[in-house]
């Protein structure tokens, strides 16, 4: 039995759509200097990175001891990538999707890694004009972060409605809160994790890919939840990026806590029922359909229960997670999210306004664009 408590460190990676100040359409080719200056600000170069696409930029906090210390390094790396940005006519938008650009209008970004991406997963990985938010939780010991990553499988879909912002492709309302996941989800590797009894046969299975030189390492394992390859950490992935920072926060917090309630489980000689991949699928799809509108299958009953019924489950699971590790107001604000809706919510209003306004629908749509410059800034 493990009994070192883990760390419960904190770390958010997010990924930003430029796009030009004039147009609105995508920075297909944004130049270098930005990306220099972007560094230069934040003096740590690995905050900062290109993705597989130019119109693309990343970034990472610091390994963070609080909720209330990520909020800050993140907003400053949004602060400084809108500042550096504005400079060449450019602005970041915090959206899963832009909601009128072409992914066959895009430039690749020239690093061998994406190159051989791309050679291998063909079409599939050029329309990759998708962003997510990853958060990483600091839990140091492997055979704890294997025994974990199948029992937080379950929470996956509740955290993927809370963070819809992709209702648009190609200047399209396609339905769906979150349609970034149907384009993620053409490639390998992707989805709910799988159950691994230990640490070991995870990295059996691994090897198995390694050895067969399919992939490099882990880090080509691109599901929902993972093990870190570069860091002691498990990594939340589902998520569609929030355009509001103070959402973002409170889904990291949402995630960091549920984490040690479930580990709290275990030193209880307890866990969390694990459940069959169809039934979790299934509610990974209605988050990615309607949100957090139509509510997701309560397991335990078998019946649809709406989305505030089972967010008040969980809060009450982790309230005591929250209030040892500082965070009770961030995660709390979910119940925000669920009042006011997602941006998801906020993007498929304003195009409808403006068209109700009497906007043609290239106009509604770039009135979105324009809300997603504003709502991605940090006051």
């Amino acid at each position: 039995m493990h009994t070192k408590t883990p760390s419960f460190t904190l770390g958010i990676e997010e990924e930003y759509l430029l796009v030009d100040l004039e147009t609105l359409d995508l920075a297909a080719d944004p130049p270098a200097a930005m990306m220099k200056e972007c560094r230069r600000r934040v003096q740590r170069d690995e905050q900062v990175s290109r993705e597989l696409l130019r119109s693309q930029i990343e970034v990472g906090t610091r390994k963070c001891s609080t909720v209330q210390e990520a909020r800050e390094d993140l907003g400053l790396l949004r602060n400084v990538i809108a500042d550096v940005a504005a400079d060449y006519g450019l602005a970041p938008i915090a959206a899963s999707t832009h909601p009128f650009a072409h992914w066959a209008s895009q430039k690749q970004t020239p690093r061998q890694r994406y190159r051989a991406l791309t050679s291998q997963m063909a079409a599939t990985a050029r329309r990759m004009l998708i962003c997510g938010m990853h958060v990483h939780v600091g839990i140091d010991d492997d055979e704890l972060r294997a025994d974990l990553l199948s029992q937080m499988a379950y929470f996956l879909p509740h955290l993927l409605a809370l963070s819809t912002s992709s209702p648009f492709w190609e200047g399209h309302d396609t339905g769906l809160k979150s349609y970034r996941l149907t384009i993620f989800d053409a490639l390998p590797r992707t989805g709910l994790p799988e159950h691994f009894a230990s640490y070991s046969e995870y990295r059996r299975h691994v090897d198995v890919l390694v050895d067969a030189g399919i992939i490099e390492d882990s880090s080509m394992i691109w599901w929902d939840l993972r093990p870190s390859e570069r860091y002691p950490t498990l990594e939340t992935r589902i998520f569609d990026m929030c355009t509001n920072i103070d959402d973002a926060i409170c889904l990291a917090a949402l995630t960091v806590c549920i984490l040690r309630r479930l580990y709290r489980l275990r030193l209880d000689n307890q866990r969390w029922r694990r459940y069959n991949r169809m039934l979790l699928n299934e509610n990974r799809w209605r988050a990615m359909r309607y949100g957090i509108d139509e509510g997701l299958l309560d397991l335990a009953k078998g019946e649809i229960v709406e989305f505030g019924a089972l967010l008040e489950e969980i809060l009450a699971l982790v309230a005591e997670d929250a209030a040892v590790l500082d965070c009770e107001k961030e995660v709390f604000r979910a119940r925000e999210i669920l009042q006011r809706g997602t941006s998801a919510h906020h993007q498929v209003h304003t195009y409808e306004s403006a068209l109700a306004d009497g906007a043609d629908p290239d106009t509604a749509v770039r009135s979105v664009v324009k809300g997603l410059i504003e709502g991605t800034r940090v006051s």
